[in-house]
């Protein structure tokens, strides 16, 4: 019993913390009762958490997507003319990369940035919620990745006042042929290898012999992607870039250098405008429909199980709070087939509740005390909740499409679905089995 009441108290800071981040940015709160006045209003901006070397800050607002916010929809097709059969898949991925990193230096932070290819045609589609200055982002968009090689200025004196601690050399993307992930054959740890064509061997060979021991800058679209120094003279066209990476590091900077050493020209073919207005009314039918169907699902559960039904109810309150606040937190870009997604898990959430539930009246009947009843339940329903929700988490997981498979879903709004989906099954499965049944044992005596 102790430990139930401690795991209780855990669950209830839980829920209220959980609660304090779904407030309002403004909340501004009011009461007049009984002599008791209070009228202040609360700004919360920014969550901040500071532990030693964790250091978290995260704003607490709802993202929304471009149907709810509004924005901007464009369509790029790009040209593979110039690119190699084999390197036309690479050069989409780079594109995409470098995409990605403009439109967020832009300032939209939440910006969906996806590949299509169908057949010989290769697609990049850029949503950009809230995004007011269009042309000014398609400018941006458009322009090809600039890889350039810095070395360090001689003149340290002039850099520290001028600020131009990198000078630049007559090296850049067009003379880099590809950049490839290798491991090296004494260490087995990955690095990134470089090789150049013919023209940039030599631009390179002169490059690294002048600056060898010094540092042989690498930047892309003016910011720096790796600063390696030079060991030795290479003269060969090969040079490989050793920095401690992990693969995905590695995979990375391979990524990034490959989006100037295979420039992809980008032509706008779609563009169209996405009004707020639309998506605030639909969000608000949606939300007012969802209430109501919670309501009534509430009101059943108390209804058809009495006291059970109730303490369901209560954690049918902690699950939408904690889920609310985790949409912050992460932060979820919440879009319309979002919001269905959430509300598609409450129903899975009271299944679960449904399944504990009838699994208990069924050992009541066979004459067992309802104690044992309550943890005979919960262990046999435990079996069919898990596997209807590995289920729908797998089906979650597949729409999502993590990994960018071209014969699975791309679509931005289907990934919203499948990811509030997952996350609403996630948090039903603790409510419905941790809040339930903590719950039942302290506060149900049938």
């Amino acid at each position: 019993m102790k430990k139930t009441r401690s795991v209780l108290w855990l669950i209830l800071f839980v829920t209220l913390f959980s609660a304090f981040i779904d407030l309002p940015k403004d909340f501004h709160f009011k009461l007049d009762f009984a002599g008791l006045r209070v009228d202040r209003r609360f700004s919360f901006e920014n969550l901040d958490f500071k532990a030693g070397p964790i250091n978290f800050r995260r704003p607490i607002e709802v993202k929304k997507g471009l149907d709810l916010q509004g924005g901007t929809h464009l369509v790029f097709s790009a040209d593979m003319a110039g690119i190699k059969e084999e390197d036309r898949e690479s050069a989409l991925v780079s594109a995409q990369e470098n995409i990605e990193k403009r439109v967020n230096y832009f300032g939209v932070s939440e910006a969906v940035v996806q590949t299509a290819k169908t057949n010989n045609d290769y697609r990049l589609i850029v949503e950009l919620p809230g995004v007011k200055d269009v042309d000014q982002a398609i400018e941006l968009i458009g322009q090809t990745a600039q890889l350039q090689f810095l070395e360090e200025n001689p003149d340290q004196e002039a850099a520290s006042k001028s600020g131009e601690f990198f000078l630049q050399t007559d090296l850049t993307g067009k003379d880099l042929k590809r950049s490839v992930v290798q491991f090296d054959q004494n260490t087995g740890s990955p690095v990134v290898g470089l090789e150049f064509n013919p023209e940039g061997a030599k631009k390179f060979g002169e490059i690294t012999t002048k600056n060898t021991g010094k540092i042989v800058a690498i930047f892309l679209d003016g910011a720096p992607v790796s600063l390696p120094v030079v060991e030795e003279p290479i003269t060969t066209g090969n040079a490989v870039i050793r920095g401690g990476f992990s693969l995905e590091e590695a995979k990375k900077l391979a990524v990034q250098l490959n989006a100037g050493a295979l420039p992809v020209p980008v032509k706008l073919i779609e563009q169209r405008n996405i009004g707020a207005t639309l998506g605030e009314e639909s969000v608000e039918k949606s939300v007012r429909a969802g209430v109501i169907g919670l309501l009534f699902v509430m009101a059943f559960m108390w209804a058809y199980y009495g006291k059970l039904g109730f303490l369901a109810d209560l954690a049918l309150v902690s699950y939408g709070l904690i889920t609310l606040a985790l949409y912050k937190i992460i932060p979820v870009t919440l879009t319309l087939p979002g919001v269905a997604g959430f509300l598609l898990s409450v129903g899975m959430a009271v299944d679960a509740n449904i399944l504990i539930f009838e699994r208990m009246k069924e050992e009541v009947r066979t004459g067992k005390p309802l104690k044992t009843a309550m943890e005979l339940g919960f262990g046999r329903a435990w079996d069919s909740i898990r596997d209807a929700n590995i289920c729908t988490l797998i089906t979650a997981f597949i729409l999502f499409n993590p990994f960018n498979w071209n014969f699975l879903n791309v679509s931005g709004m289907v990934r919203g679905f499948a990811l509030t989906l997952a996350i609403g099954i996630a948090v039903s499965l603790f409510t419905g089995v941790v809040v339930t049944r903590n719950l039942i044992r302290i506060f149900y005596r049938g």
